[in-house]
């Protein structure tokens, strides 16, 4: 057995009788042609372990295994798991299924990480892969359009946010492909991009993330107020002023660099819990 004697994708979805879960947000990309051009995009190395977030019914995971990758693939749900089993066995030793929840699973550290992200989730992961400990050495993850416009947002622009602000300060971030809806089955209702994220070399501290994590909450929690007034809980004016940027800015006109340099000076810290804006 090998890869080639697989049957269409379009053709196993129907002899396994599933559908796509709105719950999970599924939207699945069938077209081989397309899964390989994401593959090369992640530049994959045979013998190299990647991780897979979602495979669902493995059209990107086939184009992994052809580029000789070792795949760890996690999927939460499990009608998907017989499938992606019987695609380990036309690859064997290549295909690591995990059966369970990106969010908490335990991944290998330093590998890459390539992914249509379910839509649900796709936002929580990055964050989470970004700030935490798995450090993956580079990242090719498709995302609806607008989630991948605001990662790779510029100041001043009405996408700029806190995922973009978080992102940039930890990855060079580029959309290297866009796709319409009609390329998905089902197709969605907005279209999608993939972004490539390569890990910064001069990564700020684990400190420092954590203050930035918490100065862009308060910053874009309060995206109308100025920083004296949404920044006022952190230090407020007194923190503007020690690096130089004026507190009568607002979240969106601050620079990555202006929010890092804030990120590396003391912060107060607030006494009660405070509630954190989506990214």
């Amino acid at each position: 057995m090998s890869l080639d004697d697989l049957p269409p994708l379009r053709n196993t979805l129907a002899a396994a009788g599933i559908s796509a879960k709105k719950s999970f947000g599924q939207h699945f990309l069938l077209d081989l042609n397309i899964t390989r051009k994401l593959a090369r995009l992640a530049g994959v190395s045979a013998g190299e372990t990647v991780i897979e977030v979602g495979p669902g019914p493995g059209g990107l995971t086939r184009a992994l295994l052809e580029a000789g990758a070792h795949v760890v693939a996690i999927e939460k749900d499990a009608r998907f798991i017989p499938l992606l089993e019987e695609l380990g066995a036309h690859a064997p030793g290549q295909l690591e299924v995990i059966h369970g929840d990106a969010l908490t699973a335990a991944l290998p550290a330093g590998a890459p990480i390539v992914a249509n992200l379910p839509y649900n989730v796709g936002t929580p992961l990055l964050i989470g892969w970004l700030t935490g400990p798995l450090r993956p050495r580079s990242m090719t993850l498709m995302f609806q359009k607008e989630v991948a416009q605001r990662i790779v947002a510029a100041p001043g622009s009405k996408d700029y946010g806190r995922l973009s602000v978080l992102t940039q300060a930890l990855c060079e971030a580029k959309i290297v492909m866009e796709l319409p809806a009609r390329a998905f089955t089902p197709p969605p209702k907005v279209a999608s991009a993939v972004v490539q994220l390569a890990p910064r070399l001069d990564r700020p501290s684990d400190t420092i993330v954590e203050q930035l994590q918490r100065l862009t909450a308060g910053a874009f929690g309060q995206r109308r107020k100025m920083l004296r007034s949404s920044l006022k809980p952190l230090g407020g004016e007194a923190l503007c002023a020690a690096v130089g940027i004026e507190p009568s800015l607002r979240a969106e006109d601050v620079t990555v660099a202006q929010y890092l340099m804030m990120a590396g000076q003391p912060l107060i810290l607030p006494t009660t819990p405070t509630v954190s804006s989506p990214p």
